[in-house]
Formats: structure tokens, sequence, C-alpha cells
């Protein structure tokens, strides 16, 4: 028992490590968030008016935390192209010149307003046919970058896959936040082969602008700002000269896999991202080296290249209804609005803790099959595992399916336990579904891919299964090695509601008013059900839950007890 306390120790060790320690260390030793460098627009006489972005004076920039694990395995993955959004936005239309707009601040039949480049742009609309309605995903990406957010963006991508959605908005308004979060949601909007916009209501900064770069399109309100992009250290430090190259290497080859419609897009983010990089498009500075680039939705509207291409923008709208009426009609779409609730941010915490959740509740249910009835431990043993499935779902990982799987495989332990006791199969098949069911929920699968045996999928889903058990196991030994005679045992483990302790009855029970000893050894009995190995007999009228070492017995047959074990008499086949 003592090799089994090593074991959980050990495994509990290694858990903290990878979810708690080692983020924690590489947050300290590398920094791990794309935040904003604070922002000084100016204006020079004489010329267009460009985002002039001044450097931290203390050499530090960004406010919010975030975390950075992870980013070894991004960086394998540079030049990977996106799949889901590649050439999705050729099925727009543009409209003819006398339809055209620069800002695309008003409704479908509003005056067109020239660029700064003096260069009337075509207003972008969805393809239009008579009696077709648009179905539309709104997810709001508001506050800081960070699980929750990454949780609602999986959960309502994965339900537009599987409900043939045309269109998932963005509603962007962030400072900023976490670099390995950030590169999870693009990574998911290339799952997606629908059309995907960015809303930039009011602010996509630093991290904010690397999801929006992740779009088909980017439309923007009025007052929108995106920008400033440098990955910096959660203290708010510089990150290591070495490391930082890194970073901007893997990122700006993530973005230049989004430049095939869009000519000026990888240029700009470089330009938000990389303080040295001097952005000159037709002769024009628009970004001097020494500086982060942050751009006014006006300013990402400016047109430059024949034909003419905005900077970075796809339009300007006041609201997002403005924006939907205009590019898919007044009466040309439906929409679903998703938001973020407690749930996500519980969910967040859950994840973290979730062997300590499998494991407590497998020692509740391994308790509650040793006692009478079915009392506040199993109910506390099944909430605990339910909790792990919610989390999993709140996070976008799991469907309804884990859940029906783990109520079947309850139903089998029940027959094994109340209709089959000893046949073993039930209890097995049921415990098996259990088991996969919990691994089944925490793997991120998608729709469309089917389950293919993916070591990157299942690996962490089976390491924090074992986990569980090993954490269930050790408190059975806990509770039955250090704890024999404590009042937990004695009087919620040992004890019915009404009788004696009688550890040994059928189902674990207590008898009323009879005697708790155990039947000593040698007594005789009869076997009342298939001992396979376990079942039960019958001594002198009273039933007991009873298993063979070797093989099997069947019913009627005639047995003398040889041992104990936990709540198990031992018995032999006697013969006649």
């Amino acid at each position: 028992m003592d090799r089994w306390l090593s074991i959980l120790g050990t495994g509990l060790f290694l858990f903290f490590q990878t979810e708690v320690l080692l983020p924690e260390a590489r947050l300290r030793a590398e920094g791990d968030s794309l935040e904003p460098v604070v922002t000084d627009h100016a204006e020079d006489p004489g010329t267009e008016a460009q985002a002039q972005i001044s450097r931290d004076p203390e050499g530090k920039a960004g406010l919010e935390e975030g975390n950075f694990a992870g980013f070894e395995t991004a960086t394998d993955e540079v030049g990977i192209q996106a799949t889901g959004n590649g050439g999705s936005g050729d099925e727009g239309e543009d409209l003819s010149a006398g339809e055209v707009e620069a800002d695309a601040r008003g409704a479908a039949g509003e005056e067109a307003e020239e660029t700064s480049a003096d260069v009337a742009l075509p207003r972008w609309r969805l393809p239009i046919e008579e009696g077709t309605t648009h179905s539309v995903y709104v997810i709001p990406v508001e506050g800081q970058i960070s699980k929750p957010i990454e949780y609602i963006i999986r959960r309502g991508i994965k339900q537009a896959i599987e409900n043939d959605v045309d269109v998932v908005v963005l509603d962007i308004n962030t400072p900023g936040g976490a670099l390995d979060v950030t590169l999870k949601i693009m990574k998911m909007l290339d799952r997606f082969e629908g059309h995907t916009f960015a809303y930039v209501n009011d602010e996509a900064v630093s991290a904010g602008a690397f999801i929006s770069a992740a779009a088909d399109r980017i439309f923007f309100t009025s007052n929108g700002v995106i920008g400033a992009a440098a990955p910096v250290m959660a203290t708010g430090g510089e990150i290591d000269p070495t490391m930082l190259q890194k970073v901007l290497s893997y990122l700006k080859a993530r973005v230049r896999t989004y430049t095939d419609e869009h000519p000026y897009r990888g240029e700009v983010l470089a330009a938000m991202m990389d303080a040295e990089y001097e952005l000159v498009i037709e002769g024009e500075v628009i970004k001097k080296s020494g500086e982060l680039l942050t751009l006014t939705a006006k300013e990402a509207m400016k047109a430059y290249g024949d034909p003419p291409q905005p900077l970075l923008g796809a339009g300007i709208y006041e609201s997002l209804d403005e924006l939907l009426d205009t590019v898919a009609g007044a009466d040309g779409y439906s929409i679903q609005k998703f938001e973020v609730t407690w749930s996500e941010s519980l969910a967040q915490y859950l994840s973290v803790i979730t062997p300590i959740l499998m494991g407590l509740g497998i020692l509740g249910l391994i308790i509650e099959f040793k006692t009478p009835g079915f009392g506040i431990i199993g109910i506390a043993g099944i909430s605990l595992l339910l909790a792990v499935f919610a989390s999993n779902y709140v996070a976008g990982l799991a469907g309804h399916e884990p859940l029906l799987f783990f109520g079947l495989g309850v139903i089998l332990i029940g027959v094994e336990l109340f209709v089959l006791p000893g046949t073993v199969i039930p209890a097995l098949a049921g415990v098996l579904l259990i088991l996969g069911s919990l691994a089944f929920s925490m793997a991120d699968l998608w729709p469309g891919d089917g389950f293919t045996f993916d070591p990157e999928i299942l690996l962490l889903p089976f390491y924090k299964v074992s986990l569980g058990l090993l954490i269930a196991a050790g408190g059975v030994v806990l509770l039955w090695r250090y704890l024999p005679n404590s009042w937990f045992i004695d009087h919620i483990v040992l004890k019915g509601s009404v009788g004696g302790p009688d550890p040994v009855a059928a189902g674990g029970g207590s008898s009323l008013n009879q005697d708790s000893s155990l039947p000593a050894l040698g007594t005789l009995g009869v076997a009342v059900t298939d001992l396979h190995p376990g079942g039960e007999i019958d001594i002198g009228g009273k039933r007991y839950q009873a298993s063979v070492d070797y093989g099997s017995l069947g019913r009627g047959s005639a047995v003398k007890v040889s041992g104990y074990r936990s709540f198990t008499l031992l018995v032999d086949r006697v013969d006649s």
C-alpha cells in the first residue's frame, strides 16, 4: 500500500508541475502575452494623418497577464497554411462603381465618400439570392483574451460547423491577452469554411489585432482602433532578445498565411508587432523604424495599389446590425448571439483540477457501492463526475455523446449490483464506458474530422483519467489502512441507517437486531448466485457478499468460509 501512496504522490507532483509550476516558470522566464504599447497619434501638417506610436519610455508595455505555455509546440507549425479561410471570400461580390463607398458608414444608397487616397472602394457583399437567408453566429471577444474567450469561440465555431452556418462574426473589443490562447483562436478560425468577419468595436489592440487578422474581412466602427501588438512579458518588461526574435518570426509567418486576398495585411501586422520594421508602401513611409503601428478605422481603409486595395479594413459601420444589413441585405440573414457567462470563468478553474474531481468522484462511487442503499456519498460522487462533463462542455470540448456513454456505464454497473450480481461482465463494461466517456469528454474533437486515435488529442485526456484513478486508489488505501476505526468508516461505510455494523451483508448492508459478528472460518453455506468470482451466499438464513480465489461456482453450490477480504467473505467449494 505504501507503494500505491508513493505512485499517487508522484502523479500529483507531475500534474502540478505541468498544470501550475511549469506555466508559471515559463511566464517568468520568457514572457507570455501580447499587450499594447501606449500610443500617441499625431498629425503632421500638410500630409495625410498617420498613426504615430511612441516608444514606451521605460521599455515596458502590456497591462494584463497571459499564458505563454505551448509556444514551443506552436513554433513547430510555422508555414502551415490556413485551411478554412483561404479563398472563402471569393464567393462575395463587389458592387458597381456607382454603389461604392470609402468608409461604409451609411446604409445602402448612401452617397459614397472617397478615402484618404482619393479612391472610391467597392462595397463588399455576400452573394444574395432571392428567397435565401444567411445564418450568422456572433461571438463576443470582450476584455482580456483568456481561457473563457477561448471556450466560447471554440464552442461557437463547432456549433457553426455542425449547423452549416454561413457567417461567423467576432465582435471584438479587447486590450490584448494571452499568446497561447490567441494562437488557438486563430487556428479555430482556420477550421471554419464559411465567411469569418472581425468587427472592431472599438479596440482590437495587441492579441486582438492577430485574431482580427485571422478573419476573412475586418470591419470597424468609426472610432475603431487596431494595432500595438508587440509581445511582452506578463510583468510588462521586455522579453529576452533571442526569444523575442523567435516569437516575432513565428507570428509573422503565421500572419502571412492570411495574405492571399489581402496583399498588405502581412506587412501591416509586422509593423504592429515589430518596432524595428519599417512599413513603406508605394514610396510612402507609413511607419518608421523604432515605433509600433496602430491604425484608426479611417487609416485602415486607406487604399493603395492598382487596382486599389484597402490597407487593412473592409468597411466602417456604426453598428453590427448596419454591417449585416449591408453585406447580407436587411432581410437576408438570421442571427444567433453567444455570450460569455460565469460558466466559462468557472470552467477555466475546474479544468485545472479535473483529475482531482474525477478521483474524488470515483472514490465516492466505490464507497457508495459498499454501503447500504444510496446516499449522499453516491450523490456527491456522481455530482463531481458530472462537473467534469459540464466544464468540458462549456470549454467546447465535449458534446452530449460522452454523457450518454457515462449514463450507460452507470446503468450497467447497476445491473451488476442489483440484477445480475457476480456476473462481472456488466460491471466491467460499465467501468470501461465511464472511464472512456471521461476521456472522450476532454478530447478536442471537431465536427467532420471523425474519431481517430491521435496521440496529440488523446494523450492529455488519458493522462488526466489515469491520474484520477490514482487519486481514487490512494483514497481507498487511506480509508481502509489508516482510518479503519475512524468515525467516517464506522458511521458512514460500515453502518446502515438503523442496524449494527455488518460489512459483508449482501449489498454491504446491515441487519436490524442481528449479531454483527462475522461467520467463523469453516462455516458452511450455499451460493444463492453464481460466483464469477463474486456473488452472494446464504449462511443460516443471512446473505453475505462472497468470492472465490480461483475459478467460479454455480448457484446452489455448497461452500465454506476460508477467509475475509475487505467487505467480502472468501469461500471454497465443499465437495458433497
